[in-house]
């Protein structure tokens, strides 16, 4: 490591000025009461004592911090890329700064390396269990039917049409997973364009009607929108973002509830897309963790309700994939809203 030693020279100053002092006031004595007395050989003495007692102090004292302080920086520097090529000090205050610093570097790395390999544990976990369900209910109905129930017409379609079920469910979270890999790569372009967001909408309303009424929930606008409200973005990423937003709510609502989309501005250039039901709502602890893949808020039962749990994982890659934030508030018993921001498209983009 090519350093340069950063000198420290108060100590020898202080150390210099009271060995001079100190000896210039003993030659004094020895000369007043010995010899006779000179104001001008006794200054001459002092700043020659003065000047050989800074350069001898300083010297040693370079010698011997630096030997010891070398050692440290030699340590530190394996560790911290970021001290290299720094100024060795012989302050001690800055030394002690510098290694509380590289410690507490070190433990914010540890502490998020913690964090990655908890989630990386929970993330595989969570995939093995995603796609052992569907595996196991696949291999349980073609071996029925490879033991003989191939036979039973009745039985023979019923197992098969389970089989493809369980097949549709591990292709829709293989796909689910290849976005949201996509998205976080940068792999999967945005194709940025100018659309009515609220066509978009009434388009995911259409699309999810029937779902929506198997639970009798109402999928509505909270008003009239006479006009239409023009956005940039990937339009088919949005509708798909809002179609999830929507599931979702559809999944965790209540019987004969409703769900309700809002369109708000949001500063001079922005809009606020808000997703709000009237659902089961979200614990507060949960909140945090709402978006990553595979969390499930209710560990049990939602599973009964399909879907590959990627969902509002993929909403939020997708809004920030955007540049745009998301964010969701819930309240036990009441329900959550779900809100991302939008571009606002000016009147002359096309």
């Amino acid at each position: 490591m090519s350093v340069q030693f950063k000198k420290s020279y108060r100590f020898a100053i202080r150390s210099a000025v009271y060995i001079t002092v100190l000896s210039s006031l003993i030659v004094a004595g020895l000369t007043y009461f010995f010899f006779e007395f000179s104001w001008q050989f006794t200054l001459i003495y002092a700043a020659c004592i003065l000047v050989f007692a800074f350069l001898s102090i300083q010297y040693r004292l370079e010698h011997y911090i630096y030997s010891k302080v070398r050692i440290i920086y030699d340590d530190v520097t394996n560790h911290d890329s970021e001290i290299t090529g720094q100024h060795i000090t012989a302050d001690i205050a800055t030394l002690t700064r510098e290694v509380q610093r590289f410690a507490n570097d070190k433990r914010v790395q540890i502490e998020m390396l913690q964090d990655r390999e908890q989630f990386r544990r929970e993330f595989i976990g969570n995939v093995s269990h995603e796609l052992k369900t569907p595996l196991f209910t696949v291999q349980g109905y073609l071996s029925t039917l490879i033991d003989g129930a191939v036979k039973d017409k009745t039985l023979r379609k019923k197992y098969l049409e389970r089989a493809e079920k369980g097949v549709e469910r591990l292709i829709l979270i293989v796909q689910d997973l290849d976005m949201i890999t996509k998205l976080e790569s940068g792999d999967e372009p945005m194709r940025m364009e100018r659309f009515d967001i609220i066509r978009v909408v009434q388009n995911a309303f259409d699309l999810l009607e029937m779902k929506a009424s198997k639970k009798d929930i109402m999928l509505l606008f909270d008003r009239k929108y006479t006009k239409q409200i023009w956005v940039m973005g990937d339009q088919e990423k949005i509708e798909q973002a809002l179609v999830n937003l929507l599931v979702n709510s559809i999944k965790y609502g209540k019987e004969k509830g409703s769900t309700e989309v809002s369109i708000e501005d949001f500063g001079t250039d922005k809009v606020i897309v808000r997703v709000t039901d009237n659902g089961e709502g979200i614990e507060k602890y949960n909140l945090p963790r709402i978006f990553e893949r595979f969390y499930r808020v209710d560990k049990s039962g939602s599973r009964t309700e399909g879907g590959s749990g990627l969902g509002l994982s993929i909403v939020k890659h997708i809004v920030e994939a955007h540049q745009e934030k998301i964010s969701v508030k819930s309240d036990v018993g009441i329900g959550s809203e779900f809100s991302f921001t939008l571009r606002k498209a000016k009147p002359d983009q096309a």
